[in-house]
């Protein structure tokens, strides 16, 4: 039976307990080494933090994760990224056994507060809740990571001092810019992965002008087309930018252009009746638009063609 009720974790010492792992020892800070087989059920749980979660993980089990929109798989050693107050649940098979190795670092916002990095992971795309797409790591590049972990649990461990805060931060803030480049390199080199979605998103685009579809619906948006393709909002105009050269907001606009000049040319609608078609509520939006696009107006283009 499914449980809905979110559990909510507000420190790490708590999540230590919720997992059976022994107490921090840092309130604010810990590095988790998942290196054993673990006892751990859970039916299809929603568990929230109020912290960050960085993990590097290796897990062999028929568990599934759910984040966002997207099931993760772990199978193939990957990193994922939670901010506080996201939303993931983990369904497992009943008193199934978990093997998975790996590291997981957590990070209460109490320790980087008042610091540059307070500000700086605010803006790493990884840690957007939509994202689904899990970063995937070389060999080396997860020897990388290890490393600069490693670093900041024995910087911790060690006697903490006047500058043991800055030194972790700056491991930590070094942790953080190779994922954003591995992050980058991952558009280039699942070529297959980014290519399939690509063509969903040109189906799925073309689909959205279809007569019907976009009366009924309105004007696509990139909000809209990111949802169905469960993928965030940055994810995708990245994507679409490295593959094409253009964001998610430029297709969209070159796909409504094109279906413009196919009606203002091979049909006798007025301007306000593609605009009707097209998705938009006022004429006068479209046609603006339309202008700004193509450097005339509808009715210059289509007396172009008579």
């Amino acid at each position: 039976m499914t449980n809905n009720k979110i559990i909510r974790i507000k420190t790490i010492s708590e999540f230590h307990e919720f997992r059976n792992f022994p107490k921090p020892e840092h309130p604010l800070i810990s590095v988790i080494g998942a290196k054993t087989p673990t006892q751990v059920v859970y039916d299809a749980q929603s568990i929230t933090l109020d912290f960050y979660m960085i993990a590097l993980k290796r897990t062999y089990s028929k568990g599934k994760m759910m984040y966002g929109q997207q099931q993760y798989d772990f199978n193939d050693g990957i990193m994922s990224f939670m901010a506080p107050h996201q939303v993931f649940s983990i369904k497992m098979d009943k008193d199934e056994e978990v093997k998975q190795s790996g590291y997981v670092v957590l990070i209460h916002p109490d320790f980087i507060w008042n610091t540059s990095l307070a500000n700086t992971i605010k803006q790493y795309e990884y840690f957007d809740y939509s994202v689904n797409e899990a970063l995937f790591l070389s060999d080396k590049e997860e020897k990388t990571i290890i490393g600069i972990i490693k670093d900041i649990q024995q910087e911790y461990q060690g006697n903490l001092d006047h500058f043991s805060q800055d030194i972790i931060i700056a491991h930590l803030e070094t942790l953080l810019r190779y994922a954003d480049r591995f992050y980058h390199r991952q558009f280039l080199t699942r070529k297959k992965a980014n290519h399939q979605l690509l063509n969903r998103f040109e189906t799925l685009l073309t689909n959205a002008f279809k007569e019907d579809v976009a009366t009924e619906n309105g004007l696509p948006t990139v909000h809209s087309i990111s949802n169905h393709l469960n993928v965030s909002v940055s994810y995708l105009s990245r994507l679409l930018k490295t593959l094409t050269g253009q964001t998610t907001q430029q297709h969209i606009h070159d796909k409504l252009i094109e279906k413009a000049k196919e009606k203002l040319s091979t049909t006798t609608l007025s301007v306000s009746e593609i605009a009707f078609e097209l998705g938009f509520e006022h004429s006068q939006s479209f046609s603006k638009l339309f202008k700004s696009k193509t450097k005339q107006s509808p009715l210059a283009f289509r007396k172009s063609f008579n």
